[in-house]
């Protein structure tokens, strides 16, 4: 009764301390130095930084239940105001002190930067989506459905564009409106504090991966970063895993590799031959973080800003994570920014800031960290593969697995612990 998980993402590690907190032998694979995937620390010449800029939000369940699990004081290690956007130039959205959704409803008749009218196509818009149930045609892009909806291009630029890209890291003219239309049932309609800002005051490292490392050393698991599975051999009623070190049997295994990855690693084995050949067609997006160190005297109004007209869409201030000066600014999903060199973007993204912002300064330095397939390209009717495969024994976890949330923390985390949970259910019988 041991069960291999092979890639220690986040989506892997939930699957570990699931496994873990039952007392199943587990033993975890990440071929990099260090966990996290890709919502980790990294270290630039000495200086802690992300390699993607992730806030969670209340809506997050699961994420959070796993993080206390594993030790972690979340009003400690988060700034946790309730929803406010601020998106220049002049919009602003501070959600009330009310019940759900009218916490929302009266937040936008306060908002700033729209007409009366645009708040109350906008409230309509929401109302619509309730009484409908959270269902929509499952063929409509989210511009096609704003269009139907009849949203105008403010509150397109301002609320539901910015929103889109930051859930779905996908275009709005390619992006699943239901995928969508699911992040606002539970961000907006759940609860008050389902819609709350969750921003971290620590790394991403220290966030998750390095609680569920010790969590996993305390509770008797193994783990083994930079070790590779090479390959894997399938057995009646066990896997082999091939790594350069030797081998290892295990009776299952949790595959929560990257979805690109897969196909290369289960090529070989027939039963995966339908799922390998439809993740080969999918397409992804990324997410470019361009770091810029300034004076510590150099901070934002809030710590998240949107921008909009610009490549610019998201400015963090790391005065959170005791980094006074240091700005992240986010560029997600396919753009013209991918064309640029680094040192180029960093330029651009100075200059908007500059022209956006007023930071009339020059940074000491800057560091662009690219994650060319951060997230799959969330487009309509996208047949994602469910945890248990084919092969018995055999199970997938990650954020691009079956689920109604697009490719985000709350999702990996989901299915790494759905995946774990089939495996308990397994190894019971």
């Amino acid at each position: 009764m041991s069960v291999a998980i092979i890639g220690g993402g986040w989506a892997g590690l939930a699957a570990a301390v699931t496994l873990a907190e039952q007392q199943i032998p587990v033993t975890l694979f990440e071929s990099a130095a260090q966990l996290g995937g890709r919502a980790r620390r990294v270290e630039i010449n000495g200086v802690p930084l992300d390699n993607g800029q992730h806030i969670l939000i209340g809506a997050y369940r699961e994420t959070l239940r796993l993080l206390e699990q594993v030790g972690i004081n979340i009003d400690a290690a988060c700034f946790a105001p309730a929803l406010r956007l601020q998106v220049e130039p002049g919009f602003r959205l501070q959600a009330a002190a009310l019940p759900a959704p009218w916490h929302l409803g009266v937040g936008l008749l306060r908002s700033e930067g729209i007409s009366l009218r645009e708040k109350f196509s906008a409230m309509r818009f929401l109302l619509t989506l309730k009484r409908v149930q959270f269902r929509v045609d499952p063929e409509l892009t989210v511009s096609a459905l704003l269009a139907q909806q009849r949203q105008s291009a403010k509150l397109n630029d301002f609320l539901w564009h910015p929103l889109c890209i930051a859930a779905l890291n996908t275009p709005p003219h390619i992006a699943a409106a239901q995928i969508f239309v699911n992040v606002l049932r539970d961000a907006f309609f759940a609860a008050r504090d389902a819609s709350r800002l969750l921003l971290p005051r620590i790394d991403l490292g220290a966030l998750f991966p390095d609680a569920a490392a010790s969590y996993l050393g305390t509770h008797g698991g193994n783990l083994y970063c930079n070790r590779r599975i090479q390959g894997i051999d399938i057995h009646d009623t066990a896997f082999t895993l091939h790594h350069a070190q030797g081998s290892d049997n295990f009776s299952q295994v949790i595959c929560a590799i990257p979805s690109f990855r897969v196909p290369a690693l289960f090529g070989h084995i027939p039963a995966m031959q339908t799922l390998n050949e439809g993740l080969a067609t999918w397409r992804y997006q990324p997410i470019y973080t361009v770091y810029l160190q300034y004076d510590a005297a150099v901070h934002l109004p809030f710590p998240m800003l949107g921008l909009s007209h610009t490549m610019s869409q998201w400015v963090i201030d790391r005065q959170l994570t005791q980094q006074p000066g240091l700005l992240a600014v986010v560029v997600s999903a396919q753009g013209a920014h991918e064309t640029l060199s680094h040192d180029a973007l960093a330029l651009h993204v100075q200059h908007e800031l500059r022209q956006t912002l007023g930071i009339d300064a020059t940074p000491r330095w800057t560091q662009v960290i690219a994650e060319k397939r951060a997230t799959f390209s969330c487009t309509p009717n996208l047949d994602r593969p469910q945890n248990q495969t084919p092969v018995p024994g055999l199970w997938l976890a990650g954020d691009y697995t079956a689920s109604d949330y697009p490719a985000t923390l709350e999702a990996a985390i989901r299915s790494g612990v759905n995946s774990a949970r089939l495996a308990l259910n397994s190894l019971a019988q």
